[in-house]
């Protein structure tokens, strides 16, 4: 968020005011799906309003223009907000089966929207070796990163498991016996799942298994690479068929038409002994703290938006259209002028034809109420030689070094506020105990004495003891609350936690962010 917008939302709450002079005052931050979208349309146009007349809509409600909205949160509320999603997950050193690669891990949510259109996941592998990690970052509503968020880590740990074991997962099925569990998850308590629809999924997760067991070159399991990769593909197949097959009851078919038309991220990170393999698809981010020899942290990230600013993706995003479609296919930034990521899970408006699209929409029950699903007749402009989007993962494998101490996962939210650098700082600091100034930039260094000593002084409060005991949530509450010298500031902090639901979204995202502390041992030469 820019100093000039801060500056005029903190102008209007310092009196405990909401004054809405005019709609210039706004800089809404750019959200994954543009002005056409069920948010905009039932919000902006609908809840922003009545300026003549002296009265603004919040949800329904009509607040006069002099109403006081209290901005002044104190530092227990801060907290209370704040840690209301962290999780902390302990690892034991050995799994049974050697050492583990992770310590622990901790995680946190603060969401923008309402409900939160971001989800995370983490599990041991209990047929395999490793942990995996996700994080999962929704649009045009949270429907298809909660399916992905459920299913995604299933289905690579599959592809893992040797075919013997496999083999002994089917055998109980057809026996009726209760199945070896695959994965042992670790679950915030605010975390839920599409129970109505547990059954088709596990209906097709059987089916995935079912054609690795007849494989003749499946043997001892996929690498993590090969895993992380197919399981991606494959699971954005299994969500494309489920919207268009007969299922048994109408909320399970909503269901997966919800889920398909919606869109989500992905970044999964596998971590075993032999490294870290990390998948990417769309514009989360997954990057390495690493401990230099002089005791300074240094950024090693492990995968690359898939965003306009990624100009290898532009051209491969081109190189799949005719020349004549050059300068349309991404226009204002933006998929076909719409969507930012550039690729995903569902979103299937941009990869089923539009015959396609308008039968299975057709196919709900006529009382449906498509609005009620985040669901909407409107083809993107200049839709001529679809698929426009895939989901295909860009996979990194990193070898575990001594000097490797911590991953960070997080949605776009965290890195719209934090650079690669600050964020592996901040988690150093936190590690270390040791909180230091922030670094003096190359302008910085040209001040003057006096100048210099001013700023410092400003600065002052980095030097204080963290206050989270979770990095995450350090790393949240400095996303959001850090000033313009690089200390924390209460009033800044107060007033992005206190802004009503339906503006909160327009200045921020969700925020998801996981550390995952690596066992560093097992990179020493007495390991190998």
């Amino acid at each position: 968020m820019s100093g000039r917008v801060c500056a005029s939302i903190l102008q209007r709450a310092s009196s405990y005011t909401l004054t809405l002079s005019s709609t210039a005052q706004f800089q809404p931050r750019a959200a994954n799906i543009c002005h056409f979208s069920s948010w905009m349309n039932s919000r902006v146009k609908s809840d922003i309003s009545g300026e003549d007349s002296g009265s603004w809509s919040l949800s329904g409600r009509h607040l006069s223009t002099r109403q006081d909205l209290d901005f002044q949160l104190n530092q227990v509320q801060i907290n209370s907000i704040l840690r209301s999603n962290e999780q902390n997950v302990s690892v034991p050193e050995f799994d049974g089966r050697g050492l583990s690669a992770v310590r622990k891990f901790e995680s946190n949510q603060l969401p923008a929207n309402t409900p939160n259109e971001d989800r995370r996941s983490s599990a041991t592998c209990l047929q395999s070796k490793g942990m995996l990690f996700g994080v999962f970052d929704g649009h045009g509503g949270w429907a298809c990163a909660q399916a992905v968020s459920e299913r995604l880590l299933y289905y690579a740990a599959v592809a893992m498991m040797s075919k013997q074991s496999l083999e002994e997962l089917e055998n109980c099925m057809e026996n009726e016996r209760p199945l070896p569990p695959i994965l042992q998850w670790y679950k915030h308590h605010a975390d839920f799942n599409y129970r109505e629809s547990a059954s088709l999924y596990l209906d097709h997760l059987r089916v995935f298994w079912q054609e690795l067991i007849e494989s003749e070159e499946h043997g001892e399991g996929m690498s993590p690479l090969e895993a992380l990769d197919y399981s991606f593909k494959r699971l954005d197949a299994d969500i494309s068929l489920e919207a268009q097959v007969p299922l048994s009851n109408d909320l399970m078919k909503s269901t997966a038409i919800q889920v398909a038309f919606a869109g989500s991220t992905a970044c999964v990170a596998h971590v075993g002994t032999d490294g870290i393999h990390v998948a990417n698809s769309g514009d989360c981010r997954a990057v390495l703290g690493v401990l230099e020899e002089d005791g300074s942290w240094s950024a090693l990230p492990l995968t690359r938006d898939h965003n306009s600013q990624n100009q290898a993706e532009m051209e491969r995003i081109r190189s799949l259209h005719p020349p004549s479609e050059r300068d349309t296919v991404v226009t204002e930034d933006r998929l076909l002028g719409v969507l930012m990521p550039l690729r995903a899970f569902g979103d299937v408006r941009f990869k089923w034809s539009h015959e396609l699209q308008q039968s299975v929409l057709a196919s709900l029950e006529s009382g449906v109420d498509l609005d009620s699903l985040n669901l909407y007749q409107y083809t993107p402009p200049n839709y001529l030689t679809p698929p426009y989007l895939d989901v295909a993962p860009e996979i990194t494998h990193h070898k575990l070094r001594p000097q490797d101490r911590f991953l960070i996962l997080g949605s776009d939210g965290l890195w719209d506020e934090l650079g690669n650098e600050e964020a592996v700082r901040l988690v150093g600091e936190h590690l270390s105990g040791i909180h230091l100034q922030a670094p003096v930039s190359p302008s910085e260094k040209q001040m003057q004495l006096g100048e210099m000593h001013e700023l410092l002084q400003k600065r002052q409060a980095r030097a204080s003891p963290a206050l989270d005991t979770n990095a995450a949530t350090h790393l949240i509450r400095h996303a959001l609350g850090t000033g313009e010298y690089g200390e924390l500031c209460q009033e800044r902090l107060a007033l992005m936690l206190s802004l009503p639901e339906d503006l909160a979204r327009m200045y921020r995202d969700d925020i998801t962010a996981t550390v995952v502390y690596l066992n560093s041992d097992l990179a020493r030469p007495h390991h190998s």
